[in-house]
């Protein structure tokens, strides 16, 4: 157990969301459903668990053959209510997940954001008159029902070993993967051996109506500033400082180490909202390396990173996407449920 001496404390925190869920469960506390298609992407854990990498895929995806909205909470943005990411937007109006779905995508499909989900909901698939609205960290927020949950959690720390907090980092119990269509296991090794996948579908014990997924994160074979790019291999040639403000770094120092060793990381907070001390920070330990160097960051960091005007010819940010294994047939379930509906 993470953190055992505070186990007696999660029997309370199981008494109370057990007690939410079953309300919910019981239509003693009132659900939304939508005739529009809703897809729910979301997880048991705090922390990373692949969210974005997924909503991201899942929106491209859809976006081809729907109108498609995706609403998020615009978690540390400093306004409040409902909007919808634009060339106005930055990561203080719209947070920095929904800004950096638009710097990637731009108007390919619609991103709002409203911290209030059942009206939110409403407004952006009447406003946008989509075809499609995928939720983004959604899957505790049961006032709204979805039509199709997917629940993602991570290889590396998958829920069926982890505990409800704050012994654990479990924001409900295990049994709240019941209500998932899909169980993505993310952030998976690149080469994946069939006992392993056998092991964690043995450990999730996948209900009739459910299918267990396997997904990892790919890396682009370049890096990008705001104005040029850099192929990968060519990291190796630089003394790289490396700053991240998001849940699980791991991943991403894993991959960096195959192509140079002479890294500095400076790790933040998931979210965090770099101040001017920072920045100051990060310059007094660029100007320590070496003749040949960069600031590498995250594609999330880099959004809050370059409206800071001396630090935007120096950094570059690194972009992911999603690999699942048997791709074809996920999409068919994404594509079929959303025809269907």
């Amino acid at each position: 157990m993470k953190r055992w001496y505070l186990y007696p404390f999660s029997l309370g925190y199981h008494l109370v969301t057990g007690l939410r869920n079953t309300f919910y469960s019981w239509g003693i506390f009132s659900s939304t459903k939508f005739k529009t298609p809703i897809i729910n992407v979301g997880n048991l854990s705090v922390g990373g668990s692949g969210k974005s990498p997924m909503v991201m895929y899942l929106a491209e995806l859809l976006s081809k053959h729907f109108r498609t909205g995706v609403l998020s909470r615009g978690y540390g943005r400093v306004t409040k209510g409902y909007g919808i990411t634009n060339y106005d937007s930055n990561y203080k109006t719209v947070g920095d997940e929904a800004m950096q779905l638009f710097e990637r995508f731009r108007n390919r499909f619609v991103i709002g954001v409203s911290e209030e989900r059942v009206p939110g909901a409403k407004k952006i698939i009447a406003d946008m008159d989509l075809d499609v609205l995928i939720l983004d960290d959604a899957y505790q927020h049961r006032a709204i029902n979805p039509g199709f949950n997917i629940l993602m959690t991570d290889y590396n720390d998958p829920y069926f070993k982890d505990f409800l907090l704050p012994a654990g980092d479990l924001r409900e119990s295990r049994s709240g993967k019941k209500r998932a269509q899909i169980i993505m296991v993310s952030k998976c090794p690149d080469h994946l051996t069939d006992e392993k996948k056998q092991y964690y579908i043995s450990r999730i014990k996948p209900q009739h109506y459910q299918k267990v997924f396997f997904s990892s994160i790919g890396y682009d074979e370049q890096v990008y500033s705001h104005d040029k790019s850099l192929p990968d291999n060519n990291l190796g040639y630089y003394d790289i400082l490396l700053i991240t403000g998001i849940a699980n770094p791991k991943p991403l120092l894993d991959h960096l180490s195959r192509f140079s060793q002479r890294v500095k990381h400076l790790k933040f907070k998931d979210h965090h909202n770099f101040s001017d001390q920072d920045i100051q920070y990060i310059l007094k330990e660029y100007k320590k390396l070496g003749e040949y160097k960069l600031i590498l960051t995250t594609e999330k960091d880099y959004v809050r990173l370059k409206t800071f005007d001396y630090l935007r010819d120096l950094v570059y940010y690194w972009p992911i996407n999603v690999n699942i294994d048997k791709k074809e047939e996920f999409n068919q379930i994404v594509l079929d449920y959303v025809r269907k509906h």
